[in-house]
């Protein structure tokens, strides 16, 4: 039964990255996503190309939700994927509401993972 939560909690933090994910079909989405103009195909590639990779995070995090030997990678994934952005957030000045409340949704995902890492334990080695 633990271990069927655990990996419920790797789920909803895989879709946490999913939603994001769905920016790689329009520059538009991620727009409205973020709050922000991506004015320039340069950007509209750099942000569509941040949503690619949110998607592969997002099947490594799901994917251990099913198989526990993936389980201590995905973790570390996802820790580096939300920590990093909620470090950047953190020492970015002026930012947007939607980034900030990106940087929340990232920080409720982190304490997830926390929480899984404790209750699946040694259950994962």
């Amino acid at each position: 039964m633990l271990a069927r939560f655990v990996g419920l909690l790797f789920a909803f933090v895989g879709v946490i990255h999913l939603l994001p994910a769905f920016g790689v079909f329009s520059a538009r989405r991620l727009e409205t996503a973020y709050g922000v103009s991506l004015d320039t195909a340069d950007l509209q590639l750099l942000m569509r190309h941040r949503a690619a990779l949110f998607g592969i995070v997002a099947v490594v995090l799901i994917a251990a939700a099913f198989h526990q030997p993936l389980r201590v990678a995905a973790w570390w994934i996802g820790m580096f994927s939300m920590g990093s952005y909620v470090l950047l957030a953190l020492t970015t000045s002026g930012l947007g509401e939607r980034l900030v409340r990106v940087a929340w949704a990232d920080v409720l995902g982190m304490a997830l993972l926390a929480l899984a890492a404790v209750l699946g334990g040694r259950s994962w080695s």
